[in-house]
């Protein structure tokens, strides 16, 4: 998708407004910078440190809808092969993830000629290396390579989860019309389990049931949203998180709430797809996860250069933290150009070596095996 024309602008400028404010956070969170800085706007630096984190709920919410939207539109699962389709997810998201981490990983290594600070990770094990090509780093107790990864685990499990509930809905339920209601009651059924009780138990948060009643939220909001649908089915979504949150509030479904009803609203009134009709937004959109993915790092990198060579004045290290607000948007632009979008031709690419690798481990012992019986035959 091009910057210029947006297919779903109102989601764009979500992204890159939520994408934007996780970048923040990170620069307010880890690295001296904003330690230094923080004399100049201590209530800001704080609630970017603590509170930003909070737009995760936005691509919570997005995932869902985009999710409901592709699997099914009317509550059936359209999908013929869930378990290609789960492949293909899992390579659209691990090709620049895997990408990603080695950047990660690079970066680490030269921050740490730089400085010595926490915020660095430590050079990852085999094991660990395995558990996160697996995303299974946080749930096998192993440390994040890089901030945030944790991030692509949830959202695989989250789309495992929809995907083998609808199918499940759909194999019990062989007539369309049943199977619609029968998917739609049990997604419903678990939004309302994990909004009533996991996602109030922290224990569970590395697993996708504690998201899911934000991921949900964006599901039930694709299905209830269309203009032939009555708008109570918005309102009725809204009234059973409303009942969620008196009986424990927590700002993070909240803030799910909102986005999923200005989701509704947008798609209802029919601006989902032309508005805000602005080519920056489109832009920072469409890279909003290859900068989510490259974006600690390269803070790790500013992070270290000045604390290295610049002064600990908070002017200067606020300057710092400005350019490697800057940097991160570039980095991601580019990491988008070279690797997220060309996903396909990467992966292309590694079947034909692996092909080729393939092909001749099996030739050359058949070839050897030749070479020995025509020896033995001359003799």
């Amino acid at each position: 998708m091009r910057a210029a024309v947006s297919r779903l602008a109102f989601i764009d400028a979500l992204k890159a407004f939520g994408s934007q404010l996780i970048v923040l956070h990170h620069l307010a969170f880890y690295g001296p910078m904003s330690d230094f800085a923080h004399t100049l706007a201590p209530s800001l630096l704080s609630w970017f440190s603590q509170d930003a984190r909070i737009a995760v709920q936005v691509f919570l919410v997005i995932g869902g809808f985009l999710a409901a939207k592709g699997l099914a539109p009317e509550g059936r699962l359209t999908v013929e092969d869930p378990l290609a389709l789960l492949r293909r997810r899992y390579v659209k998201l691990a090709v620049p993830y895997f990408a990603a981490l080695l950047f990660s990983i690079a970066c680490a290594f030269v921050a740490g000629q730089w400085m010595e600070h926490e915020s660095i990770p430590g050079a990852p094990t085999l094991r660990q290396l395995l558990a996160h090509a697996l995303l299974l780093q946080n749930i096998l107790g192993f440390d994040a390579i890089s901030a945030g990864v944790w991030y692509i685990a949830i959202d695989f499990q989250l789309f495992a989860l929809l995907l083998g509930t609808l199918w499940l809905a759909r194999a019990a339920a062989k007539e369309n019309r049943a199977a619609r209601v029968l998917g739609k009651s049990l997604v419903a059924g678990l939004a309302l389990a994990s909004l009533f009780y996991f996602n109030r138990d922290a224990t569970w948060d590395d697993w996708a049931i504690y998201f899911f009643g934000s991921y949900a939220l964006g599901v039930v909001t694709w299905w209830v949203s269309s203009r032939k649908q009555a708008p109570d089915w918005l309102a009725l979504m809204a009234a059973a998180v409303v009942a969620a949150l008196l009986v424990d509030y927590r700002s993070r479904i909240a803030v799910a709430l909102l986005v999923a009803l200005a989701l509704g609203i947008s798609r209802r009134k029919g601006f989902l797809q032309i508005w805000p009709n602005a080519r920056p937004l489109a832009f920072l959109g469409e890279i909003s996860y290859s900068v989510f993915l490259v974006n600690f790092p390269v803070c790790l990198v500013v992070n270290a250069l000045f604390s290295r060579f610049a002064p600990e004045d908070p002017g200067i290290q606020a300057l710092g933290i400005l350019i490697a607000w800057a940097a991160t948007i570039a980095a991601g632009a580019l990491f988008h150009r070279l690797v997220e979008s060309r996903t396909g031709q990467i992966m292309a690419r590694i079947a034909g070596v692996m092909q080729i690798l393939v092909v001749s481990s099996v030739q050359r012992p058949i070839e050897g095996l030749r070479f020995l019986l025509r020896a033995r035959l001359k003799s």
